[in-house]
């Protein structure tokens, strides 16, 4: 898609939108996938401009907002299933007004929004994103890989903050299992840890923390393959990982 037909596509939505939208109130879901050891997030390239953003998107009229941000992710990337939660509110005043600085001050998008942003973690190999019409293509992109790409508005912000929120759950909270497979050894655990917190963590130390939180159950079979031992597999109590996403890790 040329970029005149990019832009004619956001103001034939700008129609619609003022009759379907809430003004001034938008949701920015940001997924985070965990690969080779590494943490990655689910973004949108966009026609117009071709820049990367997250696939976030407006509320209706007739919906709550946690219902919209589902709906959003469905029809933004094709992701469904995804348990998301809030952690902040961005509003900055010309968060979009230099993203749309070529359309009038009428258009609906250019408009001042205050965005609900919300955070998921979802096992990567298990989705496979597909992009909306107004999208060139969704993908997950490395965070590493995230300071050599343009990232439109304030959603670089967004995700930092995402993560800063999810290294602070970390914390007090499991984490892993919507990142991890059903079965999944040790050392896969601490480098889910490590990719997180963005640091190495002592192994003797994180054994003993993860051990005491009760969240994992060991298996009677191991990962074969390898050219050394074949190390233990575990998967998550679902019981006790409930009970401490609830109460928290008393033991951590």
């Amino acid at each position: 898609m040329n970029e005149m037909d990019s832009k004619e596509q956001i103001l034939k939505r700008s129609v619609e939108a003022k009759e379907i939208y809430l003004p001034h109130i938008s949701a920015d879901p940001v997924v985070f996938g965990f690969d080779q050891n590494e943490l990655k997030v689910l973004l949108a390239k966009m026609h117009y401009r071709k820049q990367w953003m997250l696939p976030g998107g407006y509320v209706r009229k007739d919906e709550d907002l946690d219902e919209a941000v589902i709906r959003i992710l469905k029809s933004r990337t094709g992701v469904t299933n995804v348990f998301l939660e809030e952690f902040g509110i961005f509003g900055k005043k010309n968060r979009s007004e230099y993203y749309f600085e070529d359309f009038d001050d009428t258009l609906f998008q250019k408009q001042r929004f205050i965005s609900v942003g919300y955070y998921a973690l979802y096992n990567s190999s298990e989705i496979y994103p597909v992009a909306d019409e107004i999208s060139e293509t969704c993908e997950w992109i490395y965070l590493k890989q995230l300071p050599e790409i343009e990232l439109a508005m304030d959603h670089r912000e967004i995700i930092e903050k995402a993560l800063l929120t999810l290294r602070e759950k970390i914390s007090y909270k499991p984490i892993g299992y919507n990142l991890l497979p059903e079965k999944f050894t040790f050392p896969e655990l601490q480098k889910l840890y490590e990719a997180i917190l963005g640091k190495k963590l002592n192994r003797g130390n994180f054994y003993k923390k993860i051990k005491n939180s009760g969240v994992l159950r060991k298996l009677d079979e191991q990962r074969r393959g390898g050219a050394h031992k074949s190390p233990d597999l575990y998967s998550f109590d679902q019981i006790n990982y409930t009970r401490a996403l609830e109460d928290g890790l008393n033991s951590w």
